[in-house]
């Protein structure tokens, strides 16, 4: 089944509903939904920098601070 929804036409804000109203669906039994063999493997990556004392955590604060920083 093919949604024929009007993209061209639709404003930023619609568009992103769109885009919640599918991933709230998709989400809602993530099982049917397999993840990709990459992103087991950068999962594991980053549990491994984790571990090993590499990795750099940061606090939600501090991620959106950094992204507001990128953006402006």
């Amino acid at each position: 089944m093919t949604a024929d929804l009007p993209v061209d036409q639709m404003t930023v804000e619609d568009k992103l509903l769109e885009m919640e109203a599918l991933w709230g669906s998709l989400s809602r039994d993530p099982d049917t939904v397999a993840s990709p063999a990459w992103h087991g493997e950068v999962l594991a990556e980053r549990l491994a920098a984790l571990k090993c004392g590499e990795a750099v955590l940061l606090d939600l604060d501090d991620v959106k601070r950094r992204m507001r920083e990128r953006t402006q």
